[in-house]
């Protein structure tokens, strides 16, 4: 998995999944693709 600045779609099979955790304080973004190249977390 990478961890980057600034997370995008890299294929048309990734998909951005937003996890709010605390209310609007804490956003957590990730890509999520069948290829296992292409996770990425934001961090």
């Amino acid at each position: 998995m990478k961890v980057r600045a600034s997370v995008k779609p890299i294929c048309k099979d990734c998909r951005l999944v937003i996890r709010r955790s605390g209310g609007m304080k804490k956003m957590i973004r990730r890509i999520v693709c069948k290829n296992p190249k292409h996770k990425q977390r934001q961090g």
